[in-house]
């Protein structure tokens, strides 16, 4: 990486991580906003690659993104989504008022 302030800002959030005040995320998050708004990241052709590279490092393998996992959760979330048909519930019509159930008691 040619950019020496992301240098220091990884290391500084690796600290935090490291400390658990700072979640993986988040820093990876913070890592990817640097280098899309940085002219000296958005110059450097290996920062991605570093940039994936530290991401591999601080996150865990299930909480890494990957574009066709995605998409395929999604399709299975919305299959299992179908609503639920509940039967024998009881309606204000099969629900009878005290003075009925009297009536018939007596």
């Amino acid at each position: 990486m040619e950019c020496e302030r992301l240098n220091r800002l990884v290391r500084s959030w690796y600290m935090q991580v490291q400390d658990e005040a700072m979640a993986p995320a988040r820093m990876v998050e913070f890592m990817e906003k640097h280098i899309s708004e940085c002219e000296i990241c958005l110059s450097d052709p290996d920062v991605r690659y570093e940039v994936k590279k530290i991401t591999t490092i601080v996150l865990p393998e299930s909480k890494i993104i990957k574009p066709a996992k995605k998409a395929k959760v999604k399709k299975e979330e919305s299959a299992r989504a179908e609503p639920v048909k509940v039967e024998n519930q009881e309606t204000d019509q099969d629900v009878k008022s005290p003075e009925e159930n009297e009536g018939k008691s007596e």
